[in-house]
């Protein structure tokens, strides 16, 4: 048995994990960015204890749709019922563990694409096939394992925890600040995901600053106001505010806002009137993410409709393949050993200062409860 001074050192200490204004702290050590390590604890004090976006609930409109997704390392399905209700459950056949769905789809029963097990809607064993000579088995002990289900203005969430908070505690004040905008009323076109050679964190660090836009999107640049642009901290989410500059943009209007919402630890909803952008950043390894973009808008029939969405994927893909490649390139940077932390520009990146605090302030309650 080793002795304790032959213990390897802890992954954090309580010091590490310490939060300072954002005048006088340091940004997160390039560690925490390629350390395999905190890649499961991420996944134990972050993705498995927060409510994570899966859809828009114009994706489950009849009795059937289901959609899944993969929710700190755990494959999930929610499925909306026969009553019209949704259930939320691991993608897991109770009997070998098969996947219940491959993909988002329809099905009148949840039918495990191993060996034929089916379940109702609501989770119950119902069918199984060549088990008439099974002794002491009871279908009731084997319906499939919950996970909890929310719904907020259309955005559907699974949790895999039991913590008592409810998914409009991490919301609060976005519906009021959105005024007569409902989310829950747009329709849900299209999903495109992207992968990058960054970890999740880098990606997400990214999102929360304007400060880099006017070096990597020039074209993105030209349609805000960037001396108006400002970053709104709250206790769960962070809001950056880019008024439009008034010229032709791909999403249909040049007056008034985009809202970019940030909502703790991998969502982002980027609003413009009459449409929304749901992102969600999900961790492949300590230096690959996928980006899994939700195109939704009130209007999605009429030609003119059908422009604007088009036009809106080209330019998205043109930020994103920009924002890759730059993301890319600061995981080599902080890969490199050259870097080890940084400090923040108390007037352009507020955003990311909160969001590390909350991912230090996570591990904390994690490892030192």
């Amino acid at each position: 048995m080793p002795r304790p001074s032959d213990a390897p050192p802890p992954l954090l200490t309580p010091q590490d994990l310490e939060v300072f204004p954002v005048e006088r702290a340091e940004t997160n050590p390039a560690r925490w960015y390629h350390d395999p390590a905190f890649l499961t604890l991420e996944r134990d004090a972050v993705f498995g204890r927060t409510w994570q976006h899966v859809a828009h609930a114009s994706q489950l409109r009849e009795p059937g749709d289901h959609v899944t997704a993969t929710v700190a390392g755990k494959p999930v399905i929610v499925v909306r019922a026969g009553g019209g209700g949704l259930h939320g459950f691991y993608n897991v056949c109770r009997h070998r563990g098969g996947p219940l769905a491959l993909r988002d789809g329809h099905a009148d029963v949840l039918k495990c694409r191993y060996h034929g097990w089916t379940y109702r809607l609501d989770g119950m064993l119902r069918g199984v096939p060549h088990f008439n000579r099974t002794e002491l088995f009871d279908k009731r002990d084997y319906g499939l394992v919950p996970v909890r289900a929310a719904v907020w203005q259309g955005l559907v969430f699974v949790r895999l925890d039991d913590g008592p908070e409810p998914v409009e505690t991490f919301l609060t004040g976005v519906a009021d600040r959105l005024g007569p905008t409902r989310l829950d009323a747009l329709r849900f076109t299209g999903r495109v995901d992207y992968e990058a050679r960054c970890n999740w964190k880098v990606y997400v660090d990214n999102y929360l600053e304007g400060y880099h836009v006017p070096h990597v999107h020039p074209e993105l640049y030209s349609l805000y106001d960037f001396q108006a642009y400002r970053t709104e901290i709250h206790d769960w989410y962070s809001l950056q505010v880019g008024p439009l500059s008034g010229k032709d943009t791909p999403y249909g209007v040049s007056q008034g806002e985009a809202l970019y919402y940030f909502v703790f630890p991998n969502m982002m909803l980027n609003i413009l009137p009459g449409r929304l952008q749901s992102n969600v950043v999900v961790p492949l390894g300590p230096d690959r993410c996928r980006i899994e973009f939700r195109y939704c808008y009130a209007d999605t029939d009429s030609d003119a409709a059908r422009r604007v969405i088009d036009d809106d994927a080209r330019f998205s893909d043109a930020v994103q393949a920009e924002d890759i490649e730059i993301c890319e390139r600061v995981q080599e940077g902080l890969e490199s050993g050259i870097y080890d932390r940084g400090r923040f520009s108390a007037d352009m990146e507020t955003g990311v200062h909160h969001f590390q605090s909350l991912l230090r302030q996570a591990f904390r309650r994690h490892l030192f409860p």
